[in-house]
């Protein structure tokens, strides 16, 4: 399995729109291995769902269509090219996430939510109707491939039709006392995915201790799971008892009991005219599963026994599943497992509430993955485009905003802590208290001297600085200027910041210089292209430089950015956090507050590394006692 294949992707997907550089994340290998590597882990009926996978399915596709292919057989046609820049692929890339959800989910709305509240960090006003665009033209392409397989002829695709669990057939009534179970639901929700992420948490970390040792050790955990898996989905339901069909269905000996492929009856052993409840929802597709055990109307189809070993088991199953190395969701087992306790207290309600079983289990589902994800407008949505019932609209609004609040006081969202185990940097929208007493003055004091570049440097030089330092960017200083006046001769003036790739590119091309001079407007647009400039692929090693060439220069003034993003050194750390995230930089350039001639006039450059709280805690640890005071405070 190809690494960046295994898992959801998502959280993948938040931290490059937060401006994390992940680029092979979303390359043709990984696209492909992500689309079969789905189907067959879906297939083979684990604990998993292609919600995720398809998220970072639609991410994939449009990174390359922006980017016009792949590294190696890139389209040159320059109408296509255009998107190759940062910005741009990043809208196209949150406009593939939105058209994933909605592929999964057939949730248009929910789609552009989805990817507004939880993968986007900026967010644009012109992206609200990109996104919407792309998740329309999702839905008319499902509308149509539906209607085209309407007759059986693509297997179960397009069952349940656009609504995937159509529960509008019920009428849903309920008074003020109906509150306390609906409470009751947002709370158990809050509790149990709090801890569904402390304990997957822990399994994560185990799971990737595993995987360290190499190609083997994954494939012989994965077989494991599989094999767990087979053997509870097919040995449990003998544990579960006969039911008698119910006698009052009109066609029940047509209905009930029913073995093919997907119906809410599989007879599974037992005498004619009973089946086994708990094979119904284990021996079938997930959406299958989910569709029958939201099924309405049907107060005595499930026996309270089969709900808690179905929800014990998925409890399992989620837990050990996620992880191994294929491509797995979230979305559908934590809506599995949240359904059986929604329709679990359904049943203990009994006729102390109107409201039906099968919606209990719809408002069990959303509870978990609020819970779970922390996430409230865009499942509101999802949640009443996958089941058509916006009589449902005030109870999930409730169940979903206790959930979220309860699940807040343990622990963050799941998506959070594997972008921690994954060690990807994210920003948090809002910095700590405690950084508003640090300077970033004193926290460029605990780093390295920072290394800079003359206007025409070297090409000695500037080989020995891209080998041995892995920097990514490079201050650009001009000596010897004319000073303004009443300064002394011999200032030094910060022309701007060079990243590494352009320092790559200037070297591949062989922009050199026989002695030190600057370079004519002309020379550069002849030698470099746009596109080739908005690269960001190369590596230092593959450049070859002669011995004569060493002893030439190159006139970095052209590729330079001569607008850096800079602060004084007394700025504090929040002020700068804040700067960098919500402008989207890389490189923070730190200037001194009081200038000495012939100075440097950079003292230090921030990144998103430097910026981190952890990071800042382990220079700084005098810092997490404060932090814990106020805590307490």
């Amino acid at each position: 399995m190809h690494g960046t294949a295994a898992g959801p992707g998502i959280p993948e997907i938040k931290a490059y729109l937060n401006g994390v550089d992940t680029p092979n994340m979303y390359g043709a290998t990984t696209l492909i291995v992500k689309i079969f590597g789905s189907i067959g882990a879906v297939s083979a009926g684990l604990d998993l769902g292609k919600e995720g996978p398809l998220v970072h399915i639609g991410s994939c596709i449009a990174s390359l269509l922006g980017q016009g292919g792949t590294d190696n057989y890139k389209i040159k046609w320059r109408w296509l090219r255009y998107f190759n820049n940062d910005r741009d692929r990043r809208d196209l890339i949150t406009c593939g996430a939105s058209s994933g959800v909605c592929a999964a989910f057939r949730s248009p709305v929910g789609g552009v939510l989805f990817a507004l509240e939880e993968v986007a960090t900026w967010w644009r006003s012109a992206l609200l109707w990109r996104t919407f665009f792309c998740t329309a033209v999702v839905v008319v392409v499902l509308r149509a491939f539906i209607e085209i397989c309407n007759s059986g002829k693509c297997g179960l695709f397009g069952a349940g039709g656009l609504i995937m669990f159509d529960v509008s057939n019920v009428t849903v009534s309920y008074n003020v006392m109906d509150i306390l179970p609906v409470a009751a639901i947002g709370i158990i929700g809050g509790l149990l995915g709090s801890l569904y992420n402390h304990l997957l948490h822990k399994v994560l970390r185990l799971y990737n201790l595993i995987n360290q040792k190499g190609k083997i050790h994954k494939l012989l955990l994965s077989l494991a799971v599989v094999l767990f898996t087979s053997v509870c989905q097919y040995g449990l339901p003998y544990l579960a008892k006969c039911t008698p069909c119910d006698s009052s269905l009109a066609d029940a000996e047509s209905v009930c009991p029913s073995n093919g492929r997907s119906g809410n009856f599989k007879q599974f052993n037992c005498p004619p005219g009973h089946y086994n409840d708990l094979a119904t929802l284990l021996l079938t597709t997930n959406d299958d599963a989910v569709r029958n055990i939201f099924s309405t109307n049907t107060p005595y189809e499930y026996q309270p026994s089969s709900l808690i070993i179905f929800f014990a088991l998925y409890c399992i199953l989620g837990l050990v599943t996620f992880g191994i190395a294929v491509p797995t969701g979230l979305f559908l087992p934590i809506i599995l497992m949240g359904s059986a306790y929604g329709r679990l207290l359904g049943m203990l309600m009994g006729p102390h509430t109107k409201i039906d079983q099968g919606l209990f289990a719809v408002l069990g589902a959303a509870s978990l993955m609020a819970g779970s994800m922390r996430m409230t407008v865009s499942l509101c949505v999802i949640f009443l485009e996958l089941t058509s019932n916006l009589l449902l609209l005030p109870i999930t609004m409730i169940v979903l905003l206790i959930a979220k609040t309860v699940g807040d006081c343990f622990n963050p969202s799941i998506y959070e802590i594997i972008l921690h185990l994954k060690g990807l940097p994210f920003m948090d929208a809002n910095p700590e208290s405690w950084m508003r007493n640090l300077t970033v003055g004193e926290l460029v004091d605990v780093k390295p001297a920072v290394i800079s570049l003359q206007g025409v440097e070297k090409v000695s030089k500037i080989v020995d600085v891209l080998k041995n330092t892995t920097h990514n960017g490079f201050p650009v200083m001009d000596d010897g200027i004319v000073p303004p006046v009443g300064q002394a001769n011999g200032a030094t003036e910060l022309h701007g910041l060079i990243l590494r790739a352009h320092l790559i590119q200037a070297l591949k091309k062989k922009f050199f210089l026989k002695e030190r001079r600057r370079t004519e407007e002309w020379e550069v647009r002849e030698k470099f292209t746009w596109v080739e400039l908005a690269e960001r692929e190369g590596n230092i090693e593959e450049v070859a430089i002669t011995r004569e060439e060493m002893e030439m220069f190159v006139d970095l003034h052209p590729l330079t950015n001569t607008t850096p993003f800079t602060v004084l050194e007394s700025i504090s750390v929040a002020k700068a956090m804040i700067l960098f995230r919500q402008v989207g930089l890389r490189h923070l350039l730190v200037v001194p507050k009081y200038q000495a001639s012939g100075v440097c006039p950079v003292i230090g450059i921030l990144t998103r590394q430097d910026l981190l709280a952890h990071n800042i805690l382990t220079v700084f640890p005098h810092l997490a006692k404060s932090k814990s005071r106020q805590k307490r405070n």
